[in-house]
C-alpha cells in the first residue's frame, strides 16, 4: 500500500481482522466438492465530522458476492437499512421532549446476523492462515431482532447529520459543488421557476449532440443532488425529480437545469431542518399537485410533506402513474399518496409509545376544495367513477378516523 496514511489504513485493516476473529466470522476448512469459493476485497473509507474533518479511518472486508449466481448460489437478497424519515422523526421528538440524544458507533454490527446457507470465501492475501484452505462464512444474511427499528437508526445514521437539534448538509453540498466545478458559481434564487420546461425534445437526436454529452457527468450530478434532497432539502425535490427522468439520454438543456439547482444550493447551503419544542405536539401533513407537469406524458406530479415540532420530517415529489384530466383529480391522487405515507408515519410513531396525541386522526391539508370534498364524500359520482379504485381508499381512511383532510387556507 503506497500512501501517506498507509500506517493508518493498515491499523484499520488489522482492527477489522481482529473483529472478524473475535466474532468467529469464519472457519478454516477444505473446499468441498461442487462448491465455489468467492473472492474478497478491502473497502476503505474515512469517517468525518459535520465540519468535514477526518475522525477515523475505516477498512471493511467484503465478499465479492457479485460473482454468485441467483438460483444457484443464493435465492433471496436482503438490504436492511433504516429510513431517513424515521431518523428525522426521532430527532423532532427529541427536540420537543428535551431528551438527551446518545450517539453510538457499534462496530461490525452485521456480524450479529445468522447465515443458514454455506458460503465459502478465499483467504485474503497478506492475512492468510495456511495454504489450500478456504474460509466458511457464518454471517451477513439476516439482522438479529435486537437491531431492528430505532436502535438500527441510531447505529447507522446518527453520525451523518447531527448538530444540536438541526440537520444540515452544508459540508456535503460544498463537496458536490467542488466536484462539478461549481464552487465559485453565482447563486440562483430558485431551483426551478415558472416557465422552466424539460422534455424529451431536448435530448440528443444525432451523433454530434450525443458526443457533446459524452463527458458530462449528468447521472452522477443527479445522484448527488438526490442524496441532498433525500437527507435535508425538500425544497429541491420537484426539480431533482424532473431532472431524474432524463438520466438515460440527457441533453445540454437538462445539464443547464441541473447546474441551476447547484447554483441554488450555492446560495442556500446553510439551510437546515430545525426542530423545537412546541406547545401542542402533533403531526401535520400537506399535499399538493403540479397539474400536467410532465410535458412528455402530460401526467401530474404529486407532492407531500409532514411536519413535527415545527420541522419537516418526511416529504416526496413523484410523477403520478395516471393522467389526471383535471386539477381536482391531480390533487385527489396527491392526497391519497399523502394519506398512505401518513398512515405509515402514524404507525411508526405509535410504536415508539412516547406521543399520546398520535392516537388522534392525522390532519392533512390540501389547497383544492374539490379534492377535499371528494375525500370526505361517501359515494362516487360522475366526476370520480373513472378514478382508479385504489385512490378512493382515502375515503375509508377518513371514515375510520385515521386521517382528516382539510382545506389549506392561504
Amino acid at each position: 500500500m503506497i500512501s501517506r496514511e498507509s500506517n493508518l489504513w493498515y491499523d484499520a485493516m488489522k482492527e477489522e481482522m481482529n473483529s472478524m476473529a473475535f466474532n468467529e466470522v469464519w472457519d478454516l476448512v477444505e473446499l468441498p466438492d461442487y462448491f465455489k469459493a468467492i473472492g474478497c476485497k478491502w473497502v476503505f473509507k474515512t469517517k468525518k465530522d459535520s465540519l468535514g474533518n477526518i475522525e477515523s479511518y475505516k477498512a471493511r472486508l467484503v465478499a465479492k458476492e457479485f460473482t454468485q449466481r441467483e438460483g444457484i448460489d443464493y435465492t433471496e437478497t436482503f438490504s436492511p437499512v433504516s429510513e431517513k424519515d424515521s431518523l428525522r422523526t426521532i430527532m423532532a421528538l427529541v427536540a420537543h421532549f428535551d431528551m438527551d440524544l446518545h450517539q453510538m458507533d457499534v462496530k461490525t454490527t452485521f456480524l450479529n446476523g445468522e447465515l443458514e446457507e454455506e458460503v465459502y470465501m478465499k483467504q485474503l492475501e497478506g492475512f492468510s492462515y495456511s495454504n489450500g484452505e478456504h474460509l466458511r462464512i457464518s454471517w451477513n444474511n439476516v439482522y438479529t431482532r435486537r437491531l431492528v427499528g430505532v436502535k438500527l437508526i441510531f447505529l447507522y445514521y446518527m453520525w451523518m447529520i447531527f448538530y444540536l437539534l438541526s440537520m444540515t448538509r452544508e459540508t456535503y453540498i460544498n463537496k458536490v459543488l467542488e466536484r462539478f466545478r461549481m464552487k465559485d458559481c453565482s447563486p440562483s434564487i430558485a431551483p426551478i421557476v415558472k416557465g422552466d420546461k424539460l422534455h424529451l425534445n431536448q435530448c440528443p437526436r444525432n451523433d454530434l449532440e450525443r458526443e457533446q454529452m459524452k463527458d458530462i457527468p449528468y447521472a452522477s450530478a443527479i445522484g448527488s443532488l438526490m442524496y441532498a434532497q433525500v437527507c435535508t432539502r425538500p425544497d429541491i425535490a420537484l426539480a431533482v425529480g424532473m431532472l431524474g427522468r432524463y438520466q438515460s439520454n440527457p441533453g445540454l438543456d437538462h445539464w443547464r437545469a441541473a447546474k441551476k439547482v447547484m447554483r441554488y444550493l450555492q446560495g442556500t447551503k446553510d439551510y437546515m431542518l430545525m426542530y423545537r419544542r412546541t406547545e401542542n405536539l402533533k403531526v401535520v401533513g400537506y399535499s399538493d399537485s403540479y397539474f400536467a407537469g410532465c410535458v412528455d406524458s402530460r401526467k401530474s406530479t404529486s407532492g407531500y410533506i409532514f411536519m413535527i415540532a415545527n420541522g419537516a420530517v418526511s416529504w416526496r415529489s413523484a410523477k403520478q402513474t395516471l393522467i389526471a384530466t383535471s386539477t381536482m383529480e391531480g390533487e385527489f391522487m396527491s392526497c391519497f399518496e399523502a394519506t398512505s405515507h401518513g398512515v405509515w408515519l402514524k404507525s411508526f410513531i405509535s410504536d415508539l409509545r412516547i406521543m399520546d396525541s398520535i392516537s388522534r386522526p392525522l390532519r392533512i391539508y390540501s389547497d383544492n376544495s374539490a379534492a377535499v370534498f371528494m375525500a370526505k364524500k361517501k359515494k362516487s359520482g360522475s366526476r370520480s367513477k373513472h378514478i382508479d379504485i385504489k385512490y378512493l381508499a382515502i375515503r375509508e381512511r377518513v371514515k375510520e378516523g385515521k386521517v382528516v383532510v382539510e382545506l389549506a387556507l392561504n
